[in-house]
């Protein structure tokens, strides 16, 4: 990023080479990085999908679009569900769901078809039909999977809308698509209380006239209310659940198969389009090889929700393309206590399981004695997402988790790549903790400078130099901020908006967001790197920094700690961990400020809200805080910074 950049990740001198045993059974081998990206594109095409109307072009690429597939006709609810029971997959278990109470359901792809029927029958009754958009606001239950089947039945674009949203959240991203129809249920539970879901819906669609029907699941029974005309409960529908009744509608390649909205520079979040045959490919290829799944033997588990993109990848559409048998839980890690993820392994064998870096550190703080309590042998593979892994973490998960067999995969994307796009491949990568390694096979990333010239080796800005198939299309409804936000910063790059650094072996270590570079008397320093080094102290569960103005040095930096266990912060902790930073970067990046507190303010898929301890280190008025998980950490974290000692020496 400059000459003063500082360069602490690359000094993670730990390597894992593939375990020969696992390299002998890997879907993924060694040779499969030399693969052409057309051929092994289009290869992957014609094998992961069924198509209707085989395509007759891969690719089109005229800047900054794209399409894949060209001329292909398919359904994803057809490649999700129905091929795999005419394969006579009926009895495979689709899904082992654990409700937060503690009930629990198992769906077969056949009992999966009949209800992706019933409810596409169910939506037609409201008057779905190719084309309409639908809008989908539930907790983690088998129905959310379904409404969005069986939109995709249909040929109905759909936007899933994170449950923990508020109204004004929810009725923004409904009038941005012209959603016509709502699905949404009673309540959910979180940490063994009813989350008012109806009742939020209610709100949002009196700011939303253009939803003329809403389709209500039964979570708790809890009574809510119901407007006439309106408001149809989904159990007394009287709809068919026979497939000829309601049969897959083809689709081309580049119809529009959802929007998924995130948040941007301004306060309109952004409608990310993600189309039908690319994104499809593109997350059963990426979901095939990453995981190594076998999918008559592996129970895979994507601990994230449907209602963010890691979701609606990685849980949804591609692991049921490729038949896989996966476990959906509805609540949270720590309810009703810091043992119930493990529980979860133990219950359903788990083999394969996937979570954020802020979830490992949440069960880093608690401690591994409550994993220990488990028996979690069935593991075999391990995957981190959502944000660069400290290298701490990721050997605390390899450790405790995985049992120091396990390969642990990084893995880096965003909304916008809708698939994952540089990770290791178990069997075939040494990988390197904190390191999301090298480009997936298909896709070119690189590194460039200031001036848009490429680096070899060292930190710069990440770019993608050519398009894959799982692509946005483009932001809904806005062409200028498309191209300002991901094309005009370096002209023929895709511009991920995020830092990264090359070793001297090619791969990539991710550095977060480039607004999350401090400027320390003239030293570029990522959050990433001091957040790593904070957490590489044994008395550390987590951390999150974040810069300050300061008239001497430009910035400084302020740390945010939580420590493990019942250890108290202190101004000797305040020391000892400043030195700890001198000692693993160097003076330059010693924190002037530390917070110690027992939460950070996180949204309620785990990731830190930075931006509000921005808001904290620079006294400002805090910004939104209606997606945290809990309001009150961010408050109760301003009234101790005000009372932290600072040492700027």
């Amino acid at each position: 990023m400059s000459d003063h950049a500082i360069s602490t990740l690359l000094d993670e001198d730990r390597r894992f080479p593939p375990d020969p045993a696992f390299a002998a059974q890997a879907n993924a081998k060694p040779e499969i990085y030399d693969r052409d990206p057309d051929e092994f594109w289009e290869a992957e095409g014609r094998e992961r999908v069924s198509w209707f109307e085989p395509f007759t072009t891969l690719s089109e690429w005229e800047l900054p679009y794209a399409k894949w597939y060209v001329g292909g006709t398919l359904n994803v609810a057809y490649n999700c569900v129905d091929r795999h029971v005419e394969a006579g997959l009926g009895d495979r278990v689709a899904y082992h769901w654990e409700g937060e109470p503690g009930d629990t359901r198992t769906v077969t792809y056949a009992a999966l078809q009949r209800d992706v029927v019933r409810m596409a029958n169910a939506l037609k009754e409201l008057g779905v039909r190719k084309g309409t958009p639908v809008a989908i606001y539930m907790g983690m239950i088998p129905e959310l999977a379904v409404a969005m089947l069986a939109c995709t039945r249909l040929g109905a674009p759909h936007t899933v809308v994170f449950g923990g949203f508020s109204a004004d959240s929810l009725s923004g991203r409904m009038v941005d698509m012209g959603c016509e129809v709502l699905v949404t249920q009673d309540e959910a539970w979180r940490r063994g209380k009813p989350v008012p879901l109806k009742e939020t819906a209610d709100e949002a669609m009196a700011d939303a006239p253009g939803v003329h029907s809403c389709l209500v699941v039964r979570r708790t029974g809890a009574e809510v209310p119901m407007t006439a005309g309106r408001d149809r409960w989904y159990h007394e529908l009287e709809v068919s659940d026979d497939p000829t009744s309601c049969p897959c509608e083809p689709m081309d390649s580049e119809d529009l198969l959802f929007l998924m909205y995130t948040s941007g520079t301004t306060a309109k979040p952004k409608g990310i389009v993600h189309t039908t045959a690319g994104y499809l490919v593109g997350v059963a290829a990426t979901h095939h090889y990453i995981f190594d799944l076998k999918p008559e033997t592996d129970v895979y588990w994507c601990a994230a929700d449907i209602g963010w993109i890691t979701g609606h990848s990685y849980i949804v559409y591609g692991p049921l393309c490729n038949a896989t048998t996966s476990v959906l839980y509805e609540g949270t890690p720590d309810f009703p206590d810091h043992a119930r993820w493990w529980s979860i392994v133990e219950r359903y064998g788990v083999t394969i399981l996937y979570t954020a870096p802020t979830a490992i550190r949440a069960h880093m703080k608690w401690g591994p004695e409550y994993a220990a309590k488990h028996d979690l042998s069935s593991l075999r593979l391990l995957g981190s997402v959502g944000e660069p892994i400290n290298p701490e973490a990721w050997i605390w998960y390899q450790q405790h988790i995985g049992g120091g067999r396990c390969p642990v995969v990084d893995t880096w994307w965003q909304t916008e790549t809708g698939m994952i796009l540089i990770t290791p491949l178990p069997g075939v990568t040494t990988t390197k903790p904190g390191s999301a390694t090298k480009p997936f096979p298909g896709v070119v990333a690189g590194v460039l400078n200031e001036q848009g010239e490429r680096v070899e080796q060292g930190g710069g800005y990440l770019v993608l130099e050519r398009p894959w198939p799982a692509i946005t299309r483009g932001i809904f409804g806005d062409d200028g901020r498309f191209r300002a936000t991901y094309w005009e910063r370096f002209p023929g790059f895709y511009f991920a908006g995020d830092g990264a650094r090359i070793d001297a072996d090619g791969d990539f270590w991710l550095l977060g967001r480039v607004d999350d570079v401090m400027n320390v008397s003239g030293h570029r320093i990522s959050t990433i790197e001091v957040e790593s080094a904070l957490v590489d102290h044994p008395k550390v569960a987590e951390a999150a920094v974040c810069g300050r103005s300061d008239a001497t040095t430009g910035q400084a930096i302020v740390a945010y700690v939580t420590l493990k266990g019942s250890e108290e912060g202190s101004v000797e902790m305040l020391d000892v961990l400043r030195n700890h930073v001198a000692h693993k970067i160097g003076a330059i990046a010693k924190p002037a400020n530390i917070v110690f507190t027992p939460e950070l303010p996180k949204t309620r898929s785990g990731k830190i809200m930075r931006r509000l301890l921005r808001d904290v280190a620079e006294h400002r008025a805090l910004g939104d805080t209606t997606t945290l998980a809990d309001p009150a950490v961010v408050n109760e974290i301003a009234d101790r910074a005000a009372g932290s000692p600072a040492d700027d020496a």
